[in-house]
């Protein structure tokens, strides 16, 4: 089968939703075949190593095989493995609590709602 597409692998083995938000992740440089940047009408090879930039984590990935269209989530670690760190993965958990835990500057306390929604968040009810 012919080496495919980068931005279509990338939504083949759901690291994208749709194939255009891929696309636009190649062009806007959030997607390095090594070092550099990759263009999306690159061909990708087996073995070759992916670094993507999703949100707030930078995950990387080893291409195994090429799919032939988009795969069950079960079926991922057939044609990718993923090689992110887990320290990344924490990183991104955590700013993910900030963004929640950030207040508007000027809003004042924390109502009664904030709090018991705090206290649920870290365990604490």
């Amino acid at each position: 089968m012919d080496d495919p597409r980068l931005d279509k692998w990338l939504w083949s083995v759901r690291v994208f939703k749709t194939r255009p938000e891929s696309t636009a992740a190649c062009r806007a440089g959030k997607v390095l075949i090594g070092e550099l940047e990759a263009k999306p009408g690159r061909d990708i090879h087996a073995g070759e190593t992916i670094t993507v930039r999703v949100g707030a984590i930078t995950r990387t990935l080893k291409v195994v095989a090429h799919p032939r269209s988009r795969v069950a989530a079960k079926q991922l670690p057939e044609y990718m493995t993923d090689l992110t760190p887990a320290a990344e993965y924490e990183r991104a958990r955590q700013a993910g609590i900030e963004h929640m835990l950030a207040r508007e500057r000027g809003k004042g306390r924390p109502t009664k709602r904030d709090r018991r929604e705090m206290g649920r968040l870290f365990g604490f009810e």
